[in-house]
């Protein structure tokens, strides 16, 4: 008599648990979001086409926190990362000329770049892209690839990096994708 009482209750219990349940799945699903005007929700869709990040990189620091940068948005959307290095090449050179020092200071800097996406755990590819300019060279990579966002880490006004700052008004002026840049605090 007691078992059979204590097996009602337990059957009680179960039922009522199963009840509450089912009552607060139902509840979820028919809740209604709260409304949204049309520009946030194209502001939100608009990140969420990221699959694959186009990150330039070179040995300098501001470079790294650009690839760093870019790792953090490719984990909120899944995406891949491409880190390039454009190698210049003269005019004086064919582009497919042996650069054996610069060669390997791309190799050096991709390194680098890649250990930091390793960190992240997201997929990464690296190439060295040969261009005269290296602007010319980042979205000529972007368009081949279809990159839908491009991440530069830039130098301050204090550093001597020039040529970053030509990379990036030509980004800023033609890139056929989205561009996020990354630009160090000026020092104190």
């Amino acid at each position: 008599m007691i078992a059979q009482v204590q097996a009602s209750a337990a059957g009680i219990v179960i039922a009522i648990v199963f009840a509450a349940s089912i009552t607060a799945l139902i509840i979820w699903m028919f809740r209604v979001p709260r409304p949204v005007t049309a520009e946030v929700a194209r502001a939100r869709r608009s990140l969420d086409v990221a699959r694959l990040i186009l990150v330039p990189t070179t040995e300098a620091p501001y470079s790294r926190r650009g690839v760093e940068l870019a790792c953090r948005l490719a984990q909120e959307q899944g995406a891949e990362i491409v880190l390039i290095y454009v190698l210049e090449v003269p005019r004086t050179l064919q582009l497919d000329a042996p650069l054996g020092a610069a060669e390997r200071k791309a190799e050096s800097a991709l390194d680098t770049a890649r250990e930091v996406v390793a960190l992240h755990n997201l997929p990464v590819r690296t190439m060295i892209w040969r261009a005269r300019e290296a602007g010319e060279g980042i979205i000529t990579a972007a368009e081949d690839h279809r990159a839908d966002l491009i991440v530069m880490g830039i130098a301050s006004r204090g550093d001597r990096a020039h040529r970053w700052g030509r990379t990036a008004e030509t980004l800023l002026r033609r890139s056929p994708t989205e561009v996020v840049f990354d630009k160090l605090p000026e020092p104190d």
